[in-house]
């Protein structure tokens, strides 16, 4: 009888367990596999992504040194004419005064 149940034990073995063991490795590999390629993609998306923001970025900068730039130009620009008015207005008061 316990011949009888070692050869029940080895086509237990031969026929059901290492068939589903087989098959959890295989499971397990390819979910492996699939994480793997999963994680390359989201990197990849993930430096993409970055690379876009850094190129917006620098084109915000780009674009707020230009408005900047032409603010002060015209305060200068401002500036100048304020004088110039002043100027012109303090020649009619000479002229008018006269």
């Amino acid at each position: 009888m316990e011949g009888h149940l070692s050869i029940d034990l080895l086509w237990w073995i031969s026929v059901v367990e290492l068939p589903a063991l087989a098959t959890l490795f295989g499971l397990v590999w390819r979910n492996r596999y699939g994480t793997e390629k999963a994680i390359e993609e989201n990197h990849h998306f993930a430096e993409f992504n970055a690379s876009q923001i850094r190129e917006s970025l620098a084109a915000y900068k780009l674009e707020v040194a230009k408005n900047y730039a032409s603010l002060t130009y015209l305060n200068a620009v401002e500036k100048r004419l304020t004088e110039h008015l002043l100027r012109i207005e303090e020649k009619l008061d000479r002229q008018g005064g006269c």
